[in-house]
């Protein structure tokens, strides 16, 4: 018999707690929540890290290992679309791209996606291309010069 086959109702679901029908419940007057305090009453919600003034577990323990974070190689995202602003036959670079305001920073690597349609002739300068990307700039005779 398999896990999925098993159909009796036997034990399936857990009676949830009466709280507050009297003191014969085990669970009647403060419903189990004790005398005054933070948590006694409706409402009252803490965040699991909070441990009143001692210093929070997370940050006693040490911090150990591998973090792919540290890592991480950023780029300027740039989508073939975005392309379509500068004359035929234009020469875009990052310094031209972020004087048109389609990247912040100049000194990041600069990656152009394939995200849309170019109708002109370009050279595009970047450090990555998408596949797609060089095929369409590729096909209206465009040119494609790598960064490194």
């Amino acid at each position: 018999m398999m896990n999925h086959e098993i159909t009796s109702l036997v034990g399936r679901h857990k009676t949830r707690r009466r709280l507050g029908r009297g003191p014969g419940s085990g669970v009647g007057k403060t419903s189990g929540r004790g005398h005054k305090g933070q948590r006694s009453t409706a409402g009252s919600n803490q965040s699991i890290l909070n441990e009143g003034g001692q210093m929070p577990l997370f940050r006693r323990l040490p911090k150990r290992g591998f973090n792919n974070a540290n890592f991480t190689k950023r780029f300027a995202i740039v989508n073939i679309s975005q392309l379509e602003r500068f004359e035929e036959g234009a020469r875009v670079d990052a310094e031209l791209l972020t004087k048109a305001g389609i990247i912040r920073n100049a000194s990041l690597p600069v990656k152009v996606l394939g995200n849309g349609d170019l109708t002109r002739k370009l050279t595009v300068v970047a450090d990555k291309f998408s596949r797609s990307a060089e095929q369409k700039i590729s096909s209206l005779g465009g040119t494609i010069e790598l960064v490194s």
